[in-house]
């Protein structure tokens, strides 16, 4: 297990992009618009316990240095990164549920982390990891090309007003850094309750390259994946949930 001494996020609410002396308009794009905003949310004491007494123990820091996968799981299973778990509740199911897969987990949401972080030890899994930074700069500096076997995205920030459209994860060409990182036949599941950003996000991966839908259009909801909080704050909504489900091509 690697040397882990905590879990530090940084987030920007701010649009800028100024241009990088060397750096690509896409390239730009990726690194100075943030997926996210930060929102201060109340911990629970079980979660501020939790975050205080586990984060050394199943957070991974971030650095600008690639993981080496088999140090940390101590396996050489294939690894899923799910990005923006939220409260945890699928993430921590899906991991007992597939103790020969490995997960890697990304959130900047501490209530959140919190969450999991109980799950974790309350599980006793030993096969999910958290980072608590932005996904986009943790697979830019940390995840090895070619080497996830899946990334899961259930519910991620719809940013509905269209001011905002630029900050969705799944667009390029944040969408060819997700495919990257996908071994050869590793699959990308997207889940949203927002119908415009699943026919964006559906126009958006039909355009990537390297990655191809393995239905005719939107997925079937695939059994193996548990309801998310946000999910069913949908559901009660009265909205439709939308399903994604695209294949790495096989070199």
């Amino acid at each position: 297990m690697p040397d882990i001494d905590n879990c530090l996020t940084e987030a920007e609410s701010s649009d800028s992009t100024v241009p990088i002396d060397g750096e690509s308009a896409g390239e730009n794009f990726k690194r100075r618009i943030r997926t996210f905003v930060l929102r201060i949310g109340r911990m629970t004491d079980s979660e501020k316990r939790a975050y205080e007494e586990l984060k050394h123990v199943w957070c991974i820091p971030f650095e600008h240095k690639t993981l080496n996968y088999t140090d940390i799981f101590s396996n050489t299973n294939p690894v899923t990164m799910e990005i923006g778990f939220g409260m945890g509740q699928a993430t921590s199911q899906i991991a007992e549920n597939n103790p020969d897969m490995n997960y890697i987990g990304s959130e900047v949401h501490i209530p959140g982390v919190g969450r999991l972080l109980g799950e974790i030890k309350r599980r006793q899994l030993k096969n999910l990891y958290i980072i608590e930074h932005d996904a986009i700069e943790i697979l830019e500096s940390m995840i090895p090309d070619n080497s996830l076997e899946a990334f899961h995205i259930f519910f991620p920030d719809p940013w509905p007003k269209k001011k905002h459209h630029k900050r969705r994860l799944i667009q390029r060409p944040r969408t060819d850094l997700l495919v990257s990182k996908l071994t050869p036949g590793g699959y990308l599941y997207f889940a949203t309750d927002w119908e415009e950003y699943a026919l964006s996000a559906l126009e958006e991966l039909n355009a990537t390259k390297g990655i191809h839908n393995r239905y005719d259009g939107f997925a079937p909801h695939q059994e193996w994946r548990p309801k998310t909080k946000f999910e069913q704050k949908g559901l009660d909504a009265g909205r439709q949930i939308y399903e994604l489900y695209f294949v790495k091509d096989e070199e």
